[in-house]
């Protein structure tokens, strides 16, 4: 691990900074090195550090390398590892984000060449046999077509999501609301295990050993969102901690929000129903997913008609996907994702992009990762190219 982004896991460890503070101060320092050398006065002067803040972190500060370093040695020896903002594998559609996690550590495989299309399947803990059903579904039609499924890890939509995922030989990523030295729910600890071993992840923003309190679960469902091209709430009710997943993805993210329709009378379904009346898609079989996601701004892979065809993703059975078909055109593209084609008459990184378009990096980011996903742009090392 660099000093930059050892400095920065420093950073995370200051208590008083999330990532909001902690990425007002980058900008101001110009590195997580040069925030650990600002003097008190240089930090009140930082939007939303006051004297409190300024105090806490000029006296922990000199510890900081050391809970660092013995952060690292927690993570390693637990067979896991860690991936700040500033690295080239972190997700790109969490990164661009705002608040993204300065941060992550997992358990298993966090690589964006093998989680390239993820969808966030969320709801309720207190389910129906319905809701399970369904959650198996379409994570397994989902899973099976190419998609990585998202969600949190808890009892109920989220545990049958990540098992219909893996059940069908696909991959899945937990979203935990606790470090990974701990495991909740605690009989979730074997399917936790499966999803590290079968090519997915279980990762969290928080250090290691910290304890699952309620304060921390609201924070983890923008992270499910971040990391997804649209979350599909099976079902939930008025209270599930899954719409607050959907209004991040709405209001914070601009992803597409899906539900099912449930019973009327259900008090399970009463949250994914008032979605659907707010105007959330309505979806009841996992190819209207990615039919809706293809013509939304083109946010699917080459090969979403064909997979949107396929019986596994129209029926919701497991049989073998079609194959990936040659890219096609998908939709008008938005204005920055023209800018950045046209500026791609020869390969140029993020940073030339940006500077070349007058474009904030988390723009480039954003738009390039969804021309990636189309199949229009690809990566050749640290620069893009057009593929066509």
């Amino acid at each position: 691990m660099s000093r930059e982004s050892r400095d920065l896991l420093a950073l995370t460890l200051i208590p008083g900074l999330g990532p909001v503070r902690i990425d007002r101060l980058i900008q101001a320092a110009g590195s997580p090195s040069g925030v650990l050398s600002m003097s008190q006065s240089q930090l009140t002067r930082v939007e939303g550090i006051g004297q409190q803040t300024a105090s806490k972190i000029i006296t922990t500060r000199a510890d900081a390398a050391g809970f660092a370093q013995q952060e690292l040695e927690t993570v390693a020896n637990a067979g896991a590892s860690i991936v700040t903002i500033m690295d080239e594998h972190y997700p790109e559609l969490l990164r661009a984000i705002p608040g993204a996690p300065p941060v992550l550590q997992y358990r298993g495989t966090l690589d964006p060449d093998s989680h390239k299309h993820p969808i966030a399947m969320v709801g309720s803990r207190k389910c129906t046999i319905y809701g399970t059903e369904q959650a198996a579904r379409f994570a397994s039609s989902l899973g099976s077509a190419g998609f990585t499924i998202v969600s949190g890890g808890a009892r109920g939509i989220d545990s049958a999501a990540h098992r219909g995922t893996m059940d069908a030989g696909g991959k899945t990523l937990v979203v935990l609301g606790c470090g990974l030295g701990h495991v909740y729910p605690k009989e979730n600890a074997s399917l936790f295990d499966r999803v590290a071993d079968t090519g997915g992840a279980v990762i969290s923003e928080l250090p290691f050993n910290t304890p699952p309190t309620s304060e921390n679960f609201p924070a983890r469902n923008r992270i499910i969102s971040g990391l997804s091209l649209g979350v599909l709430v099976i079902e939930a009710g008025r209270r599930s901690g899954a719409l607050i997943t959907a209004r991040h993805a709405v209001e914070d993210h601009g992803r597409e929000v899906f539900a099912l329709p449930g019973r009327v009378d259900s008090s399970a379904s009463g949250g994914s129903n008032d979605l659907l009346k707010s105007g959330a898609h309505l979806v009841t079989d996992p190819g209207e997913v990615i039919e809706i996601l293809e013509r939304s701004a083109g946010n699917l892979h080459s090969g979403a008609r064909t997979i949107a065809r396929s019986p596994a993703a129209r029926t919701g059975r497991n049989h073998s996907t079609a194959p990936v078909s040659t890219p096609e055109p998908i939709g008008d593209l938005d204005p920055i994702s023209r800018q950045i084609l046209e500026a791609l008459a020869e390969p140029r990184t993020g940073d030339q992009l940006s500077e070349q378009l007058g474009l904030e990096p988390g723009q480039i980011r954003a738009s390039a990762t969804m021309l990636e996903i189309q199949g229009r742009i690809r990566r050749a090392g640290p620069c893009f190219e057009r593929t066509r």
